[in-house]
């Protein structure tokens, strides 16, 4: 089985251009963000457990209805707790079935929470990527035309990285694209000497 290497870092810090990089080096790439929000439209049991928890809402024209769930979990602790209870094992039982087809030397795991659910348990050894809070901002308003104060919302809902950073094996300052590259494929290449 390959090594499982974690990629993790908060909201707009750059990690999924990162991830980006790694597939492009040929590296396998599990997005687990993206896989869960698949998850909550294809599974069965795990649809009937958010629709039993937080009610008809949580689907509109039969897809996960985001901006009800988003609106929900980002503003109660609790239940965005209680989302991540029904959603992270669908996407734990995903990730063994999906690494036991993978046949490269190391995979990279993409989770914006993978310290915060436990996921880094699972990996070998984790990428945290940080950028500045102002760049981080500035990335989120352009992506998701959202306001200052919804993205400071949802980064308090996540770890800070002073509290990941001694946690992590590997650490990118993701600022200027092209230092981060040159960081990536250099990491990549330790990486592969590492087995």
């Amino acid at each position: 089985m390959p090594r499982i290497v974690g990629l993790t870092g908060g909201i707009g810090s750059g990690k999924s251009r990162i991830a980006g990089r790694f597939a492009e080096l040929g590296v396998p790439c599990y997005i687990a963000d993206d896989r869960a929000k698949e998850l909550m439209n294809s599974s069965t049991s795990l649809r009937n457990a958010i629709l039993e928890n937080f009610g008809p809402q949580s689907y509109a024209d039969d897809k996960l209805n985001r901006e009800f769930i988003s609106n929900l979990v980002f503003k109660d602790m609790d239940r965005l707790v209680l989302l991540n209870a029904l959603v992270h094992p669908a996407v734990a039982q995903d990730f063994s079935e999906w690494i036991s087809e993978q046949n490269s030397s190391y995979v990279i795991k993409e989770a914006a929470i993978l310290f915060e659910s436990g996921g880094a348990e699972q990996c070998d050894e984790v990428i945290l990527v940080t950028a500045p809070m102002e760049t981080r901002i500035e990335r989120v308003l352009a992506r998701d035309h959202s306001t200052v104060d919804a993205i400071k919302s949802r980064m308090s809902k996540q770890w800070a990285d002073e509290k990941k950073i001694p946690l992590a094996d590997y650490h990118i300052e993701n600022i200027k694209w092209e230092d981060t590259l040159t960081k990536i494929d250099v990491l990549h290449q330790k990486l592969l000497q590492n087995l």
